[in-house]
């Protein structure tokens, strides 16, 4: 299978309104991607609180976002549980709604054992035949999906193209690079040049949601081919804002931004709660720094 997944896919938060999912909100936040250097979306993850969203608001998240892409921008669609069976529901579903790929989270809570990642990951490959991210957030899953078990899983099924790392272990990830027919995508926003520089190819990431061109850009210049000075100006300029969002737990920091740039409401859904007061303010002064790489919304037409 010809893996196309390299580039800026920002994983793009569920926006809400009154307890409920905002579609017009996504919608205009997909639209905005689609007309930037945004290579595609993310939808359903951990940025989209998937796991807080029923089967019914996953299916209207991805079908919404399908029609906006629209050939546009690849649509990735966050399947991951921690129970398998779910896991190739959702996988079967997303392939039927028309979705270019799966990302799937590393079971969490479980802590299941090689032989059970395996068989977990090998029945979700075997359910659909869409490309596969696999994701490895270990800080969030208690689990840890290491560079023998991927090539193992990529050896065993052609379907499994990619892996989202989302670790500060470079090392880990030039041996993932070394995989034959696996592409790395980085998983920790802070490490973002770091990671290609070690042979990443593309990245799915927070910060592409506030300031999509740069990161773009970055993912661009920053490998061993690319223009290190100016990943380097990029890195200096991102860095900041990729602090500020991960002041709390994502998506916390990131709604409360695109709420002060007008793009939908800060609400999360519980357990999370919205952003402390002094998160809030070492946020703004993040944004303020950023200036004009924020993604901000056309203004309102003015009235004659």
């Amino acid at each position: 299978m010809t893996n196309s997944f390299h580039g800026s896919f920002p994983a793009v938060p569920t926006p809400m309104r009154a307890g409920a999912v905002d579609l017009d909100g996504l919608a205009l936040l997909i639209e905005a991607h689609a007309t930037r250097a945004t290579t595609g979306v993310v939808v359903c993850g951990t940025t989209g609180e998937g796991s807080t969203l029923s089967d019914a608001e996953r299916a209207a998240v991805l079908i919404r976002t399908l029609d906006v892409a629209a050939g546009r921008l690849q649509v990735i669609a966050g399947v991951g549980t921690n129970v398998t069976r779910d896991t190739v529901r959702r996988a079967r579903e997303a392939q039927q709604l028309g979705a270019d790929g799966l990302l799937v989270v590393t079971p969490y809570y479980n802590k299941p054992s090689a032989r059970g990642l395996l068989a977990h990951f090998g029945a979700v490959a075997e359910a659909s035949d869409l490309p596969i991210v696999l994701y490895n957030v270990p800080g969030r899953t208690a689990c840890d999906l290491g560079p023998e078990l991927v090539g193992e899983l990529v050896e065993r099924h052609a379907n499994v193209v990619a892996i989202k790392e989302a670790s500060d272990r470079l090392e880990r990830v030039r041996a993932l690079a070394a995989i034959e027919g696996l592409s790395v995508l980085c998983g920790e926003d802070a490490f973002l040049a770091d990671f290609l520089r070690y042979g990443a190819v593309g990245s799915i990431n927070v910060v592409g949601n506030i300031a999509p061109d740069a990161v773009a850009e970055l993912v661009q210049v920053a490998g061993p081919s690319g223009d290190p000075d100016r990943a380097n100006a990029l890195h200096r300029r991102l860095a900041p804002l990729c602090r500020a969002l991960f002041l709390e737990s994502n998506p916390v920091p990131l709604k409360r931004a695109l709420a002060n740039l007008g793009w939908c409401t800060d609400e999360v859904r519980l357990p999370l709660a919205p952003l402390e007061d002094a998160s809030r303010r070492a946020l703004e002064e993040a944004l303020a720094r950023a200036g004009d790489l924020l993604m901000r919304p056309a203004p309102e037409p003015e009235i004659a």
